[in-house]
């Protein structure tokens, strides 16, 4: 398993969290500040880090542009009271992502990872 320490954290310079509505949240319209981002060479996932969210920078060779072979799963995240992060359904995100990965014969995570 990954040790939280190996994770790079980059903070937003911008929040944008006083613009949400708690009171109102549509599904699909509120973004994170964050998101997670990971590389894939060699066999192995690496380089995990959290950055402002913002547009990707992706190869134009990028296989997925000229073919259509991509996954992207999103996982929900909050604080509760006590100001502990609290992950929705992670294990079921997991499960998705991998045989989403496994359906196109993209590389799968371990549940290690």
């Amino acid at each position: 398993m990954i040790d939280t320490f190996d994770l790079t954290v980059h903070r937003t310079a911008a929040s944008r969290l006083h613009e949400v509505d708690f009171n109102n949240i549509q599904f699909g319209n509120i973004y994170s500040d964050h998101i997670f981002d990971a590389d894939y060479f060699d066999g192995d996932w690496r380089d995990f880090r959290i950055v402002p969210y913002g547009p990707l920078h992706i190869s134009p060779a990028n296989m997925t542009l000229h073919y259509g072979h991509s996954v992207f799963e999103g996982m929900k995240a909050h604080k509760n009271e006590n100001d502990e992060v609290l992950l929705f359904r992670p294990l079921e995100n997991f499960k998705r992502l991998n045989k989403s990965a496994e359906r196109l014969c993209l590389q799968q995570i371990s549940q290690d990872l």
